[in-house]
């Protein structure tokens, strides 16, 4: 009897290993839309037309927001309370992707915003440092480490980071800032689930 208890309890966990594993979002399922949280913030992405991803970030601390990203990686369009703003690319962006390790671009745009006029144009390099595994919860991804780095006409660096991007996701789960020095900090999502409509 003991043996027959032994193996229903071992055939129960399998069962239970499997539906937790059925929670992971991949890339077909990304397609009907997923959840990315950490604690104060949770983020809905669907797929858009025209390569965008449709995010709509809710803060516990802040107003929503709402983004599109182009194949979830390049900031096009942001809404929130505190106003709109636009980045226009000046090139072609379907021609970056899909990315490739070791892959680099520049990419011109001009930043448009409903409170003030464009002071110039800007420069998003992007550069493919390598591959990586991230974890949400349970779930495993593979990722792109790419450097994001944003400077205005005069060359100054407005921003600079790490994304690691999951392709079959088309979002970014991590942001990494001051790599490689002694103030390397990452900050990222921590679980994932399917979109329940």
């Amino acid at each position: 009897m003991k043996p027959m208890t032994i193996g229903m309890a071992l055939a129960m966990l399998a069962l239970a290993g499997t539906a937790k594993a059925a929670d992971c979002v991949d890339a077909k399922s990304a397609k009907a839309g997923f959840v990315l949280e950490k604690p104060g913030i949770r983020s809905e992405f669907r797929p858009a037309p025209g390569g965008m991803v449709a995010v709509a970030n809710e803060y516990q601390s802040q107003s929503p927001q709402t983004q599109y990203l182009y194949a979830g990686l390049i900031e096009v369009f942001r809404d929130s309370d505190t106003g709109r703003l636009s980045m226009i690319p000046l090139g072609d962006v379907k021609k970056l992707f899909p990315l490739k390790a070791g892959a680099k671009s520049k990419t011109m745009f001009v930043r448009l915003s409903s409170k003030k006029a464009p002071k110039g144009t800007e420069t998003l390099a992007l550069a493919v440092k390598g591959k990586e595994t991230y974890k949400l919860g349970d779930c495993k991804y593979n990722v792109l480490a790419v450097s994001e780095t944003i400077t205005g006409d005069s060359g100054a660096v407005i921003d600079s980071f790490t994304a690691l991007y999951a392709p079959d996701l088309q979002a970014v789960l991590a942001r990494r800032y001051d790599e490689g020095t002694s103030a390397q900090s990452e900050v990222g999502f921590e679980a994932i689930k399917p979109l329940k409509e």
